[in-house]
């Protein structure tokens, strides 16, 4: 083997110098004291080279500080010393085993993705090795943690010698706002308004990206047609469903969500919120239901829904009205959704009238419209005039459907061929099930439509009140 003795290595021009070529490796023998490099200087170590330092190395690094791989792990891996790993737990937890421990070797570990409290690395020990003295494994189950390990001499094994959050080098600073119930999903802040009130944002993030809210805005929705003599009230609308997209705050979206909805632009000031609440029940004959009253936040307001068709004075039809989502009708058309129209659409059709038994249409009442599906007309063999179904969101954490429309309600010569029409997933109220029965509430807060009376012979019977609608809106906090 060569040899070469000097005092100083020096570059011929500039301040870098490299040692040896890919795959070479590079010893600094037990015993020797190297001084790599001054003020200035930059030490190149090419790809594939290996560094072994069984000496002391001033200003070299090799111990207590570990070269980071950008390499993502997704995976269970054995660590090398003198590396640094981003660890992803997104899918998983993992297990990293640690190298043989030599007397200052370092190993580096970092949360990727923030998810160590929700999927925890557990470091494995190589062999008889000890983790702070304890012949046991260690876990890192701290979101954003980032550690440095040393390993010192077999009593104490591998110490943490370095710690840290990702908070305490914050990468941006949050929008601060109050208003309506304040609930926290992970890094984002969330505020549900159940009824009137007033989102005050107070301050805003220097980083533009991070002024953008995420929202549902669903209104009240209409109430359940009335029923008399032999005919089933229709169920009422389901209030406007409008919705970001999600992708601001990282969540879920319904199908409402999509292009060219987007999350909404904030600055300081107050912005209003109005909660609709639902439309009443029709009363007595000529009366149809009525609509559910709109709701708003900032550029978005979604309509109320549709009253139901019901029982008149003289049967000359009884259609649906227009609404978020139209109501259903006892005899006629359904009322139609989206109206007023907005982009992507609010919600959808209630179910018209269909022939009944011996051409008779009359029996049991349509269901009024959801947020993602038309109202059920009134068919024979069963069909039943069921709500349309609402969407669902995870916008609050908790996958949750809203906007169903009202079912229709029960006429007495319907109980064979028909039954009675069921309220659409998401807060629509069922149809009167039985002759002479009040037609269900839709569900306080979901914008569902009420659900249609059932009748007897003669007596009027007073169709479901329309549920309230919400609103809700969502920021990254942290």
């Amino acid at each position: 083997m060569s040899e070469v003795k000097v005092n100083k290595i020096s570059p011929r021009s500039g301040t870098g110098v490299q040692l040896g070529d890919s795959g070479d490796t590079i010893t600094i023998p037990a015993g020797a004291n190297a001084t790599l490099g001054g003020a200035g200087s930059t030490i190149s170590i090419p790809a594939g080279a290996t560094i072994t330092n069984s000496g002391t190395a001033a200003g070299f690094g090799a111990t207590g500080a570990a070269s980071w791989e950008t390499t993502v792990k997704t995976g269970d891996f054995t660590a090398v010393a003198g590396v640094g790993y981003f660890v992803n737990t997104t899918s998983g937890a993992i297990d990293v085993t640690l190298p043989a421990g030599t007397a200052g070797a370092v190993v580096a570990i970092k949360d990727y993705a923030g998810t160590f409290d929700t999927n925890a690395v557990t470091l494995v020990r190589n062999g008889s090795d000890k983790i702070g003295g304890a012949a046991v494994d260690g876990k890192l189950s701290t979101e954003g943690v980032a550690v440095t390990l040393v390993f010192i001499d077999s009593t104490q094994g591998w110490l943490v010698t370095d710690s840290g959050l990702q908070s305490e080098a914050p990468t941006f600073t949050p929008l601060v706002a109050t208003g309506g119930t304040i609930t926290c999903c992970g890094s984002f802040k969330i505020h549900t308004f159940t009824g009137p009130g007033t989102f005050q944002v107070t301050s805003v993030s220097p980083q533009a990206p991070f002024n953008v809210v995420d929202y549902v805005v669903v209104a009240g929705g209409g109430g359940g047609g009335t029923s008399a003599v032999s005919e089933g009230g229709g169920g009422g609308g389901a209030g406007g469903y409008r919705e970001s997209p999600g992708t601001a705050t990282c969540y879920t979206a319904s199908p409402k969500g999509t292009s060219p909805a987007v999350a909404l632009p904030v600055s300081v000031q107050s912005y209003t919120i109005a909660v609709g609440g639902g439309g009443p029940g029709g009363g007595s004959p000529g009366n149809n239901s009525g609509a559910g009253s709109v709701s708003t936040f900032s550029t978005i307001t979604s309509a109320g829904g549709g009253a139901a068709g019901g029982q008149q004075a003289t049967p000359t039809g009884r259609p649906g009205n227009p609404g978020g989502s139209g109501g259903g009708a006892v005899d006629g058309s359904g009322g139609n959704g989206n109206t007023p129209p907005v982009n992507p659409s609010q919600g959808n059709n209630g179910g018209p009238s269909a022939t009944g038994p011996a051409g008779d249409s009359k029996y049991v009442g349509s269901g009024g419209g959801g947020a993602i599906a038309v109202g059920g007309a009134t068919s024979n063999p069963p069909g039943k005039g069921c709500g349309g179904a609402g969407a669902t969101s995870s916008i609050n954490g908790t996958p949750t459907a809203r906007a169903g429309g009202g079912g229709g309600g029960f006429g007495p010569g319907s109980s064979a061929p028909f039954g009675v029409g069921a309220g659409g997933a998401g807060g629509g109220g069922a149809g009167g099930a039985t002759p002479a029965t009040v037609g269900n509430a839709g569900t306080v807060n979901t914008g569902g439509g009420g659900g249609g009376a059932s009748s007897n012979t003669s007596p009027v019977v007073s169709g479901g009140l329309g549920g309230s609608g919400i609103v809700i809106i969502r920021y990254k906090n942290s």
